[in-house]
This record gives C-alpha cells, structure tokens and sequence, in this order.
C-alpha cells in the first residue's frame, strides 16, 4: 500500500520562465528549470475498501494552478476524487475552471476542501460556478460541492488521514496539509513564511517534507533556501523537498549543494513511498 506524489507544478507565481524575462535561468534548456504554477496529485489505493477486493486508486489535488489543464493533460488524469485549497491567491485557484472536464469525464459532482473563508472567496470569485443559476445562458460549469475545513481537525479521506495545518504567509493564515496513509507521514508546506509553534509537532520526523523555498533573498511572505534549510535540520524529515521557486535558483547549481535528504521539486517529479523510498 504505497503512496504516491506528482508534483504537477513547482513555481512561483509567475511561473518560470516569466514574461518578459531574458534571465539565464527563464532562457534555460533544462527542464527542471521550466516550472508552472504550484500543485500536487497525491494518489494512493483506497484503504477504505472491501480488502477482498482490489481496491480503486484514488486521486487527491492540492490547489488548482492556472495550467492545471495542461498539467492534467501531460499527465493523462481523467478523475480526481477531491480538490483540497491551501489559500485563495491567483497561482493557486485560477485553474478551478477546468475542474469542469472532470466533472464531464466522471459524470459526478467533485467535493473542494478548504477553510471558510478560501470557500466564501471562491464563491465571490467565480460566481459563474457558484451561483450558476445567475448565469445568463445555460452554461457548461464545474459542478462542486464545498467542504469547509477546520485546522487541525483531520479529514478520512478513502483511508488516509489529511490534517489541515496553520501556516502563515506573510501576515495571512494558510493551511498546509500533514497526509498519514499506512503510517507514511508527508506534509505538504507551500506559501509559508513562518510555522506557527502549534504546528511544529505535525511537520517533525517526517517521511517527506515539502517545503517552500523561494530565492536566496529575503521575502516577507516566504522562505528563503537558508530559512527552509534550517527548518528541514531543525525538524529531522528523511527526505525533503523544495517548492515555489522562483527564478532565482538554478536547477543544477542548487541541487547538488544541498543536504543529501534535501531536493529541489521540479514539474513532473514523481514520488512513490515505499520502503525505501522510491523516485523516478
């Protein structure tokens, strides 16, 4: 019973390379330099199941990126079973509109998991979605049901535990998610400045952390490779994984100066926890 972790995109919100930008690292040929916005597929069996039968797959997707249409096409993903919000900024909601074609492919509703106020966001957002009644034609819309989320008040989800956490992201409060499948621990930390003292004992000792780290300069609202490198020693994961990053970081001139259980995510690193772990 492995879990597995698609990193579908793993940029800043301007996505790498950006408009405009003539950098050496926007103009690079390495593919793990060319990163989309931030979202991850996490899949594992379903654990919930009859044990005598073999159990579906399930699918889970943290944020909805603005190439979440492009992301779910390289990758062929035709069913998701849940959509869980980290917070309501652009780079991470703007995709939502395409939740449709999932919709279409299952013929069924899909359940979006996320704090109130991400919710009532949304709904002013996308009132095409959410109050579709309103619209002046008939239109073809994502149909979603709304999961409101509490921190630290952890969600069954096909035999997984999924704990929301406190973040903060600057001055705003943002959930990161602390995922248990079969004793398999992976806590998912993107957008984060700072972690709240509450929630340290979700996010220490680890199987695999992920974590932003942004540019080496200071960012108000997240952290720096130096502050992500002294959380990761500080709380012990046996594997780590940056995220968010902006294009001040080069792939290859980051990734083989870090701590040996410390890697830079990339688009389409695929993860599979087994023991021991697993990457291709």
């Amino acid at each position: 019973m492995s879990i597995e972790l698609l990193f579908l995109g793993t940029g800043t919100s301007a996505g790498i390379p950006m408009i405009g930008c003539d950098c050496e690292v926007c103009r690079s040929d390495d593919p793990r330099d060319q990163r989309s916005r931030c979202s991850i597929l996490v899949r594992y069996p379903d654990a919930a199941t009859d044990e005598d039968a073999a159990p579906p797959t399930r699918q889970l997707l943290i944020d909805t990126a603005p190439e979440i249409r492009l992301q779910a096409v390289h990758h062929r993903l035709d069913r998701l079973d849940g959509v869980l919000y980290t917070h309501a900024h652009a780079d991470h909601i703007f995709g939502i509109d395409d939740l449709r074609r999932f919709n279409a492919v299952m013929r069924a509703p899909l359940d979006i998991y996320a704090e109130p106020g991400v919710i009532q966001t949304l709904q002013r957002m996308f009132p095409h979605i959410f109050a579709s009644h309103k619209n002046v034609n008939p239109s073809f819309v994502a149909n979603l049901i709304t999961r409101p989320i509490t921190v630290e008040q952890p969600l069954d989800l096909y035999g997984a535990t999924w704990t929301p956490l406190r973040l903060m992201h600057g001055r705003l409060p943002i959930v990161g998610y602390h995922i248990d499948y079969h004793g398999r621990r992976v806590a998912y930390c993107t957008d984060v400045s700072t972690i709240p003292p509450e929630t340290l004992p979700h996010v220490t000792d680890l199987d695999v952390l992920i974590l932003d780290a942004l540019r080496y300069r200071h960012h108000p609202t997240h952290l720096t490779v130096e502050q992500a490198l002294d959380l990761i020693n500080h709380l012990r994961p046996k594997q780590a994984y940056l995220t968010h990053i902006a294009h001040d970081i080069r792939h290859a001139d980051l990734e083989d100066r870090l701590p040996d259980n410390v890697h830079l995510a990339y688009d389409n690193l695929h993860l599979t926890l087994t023991e021991p772990l697993a990457s291709h």
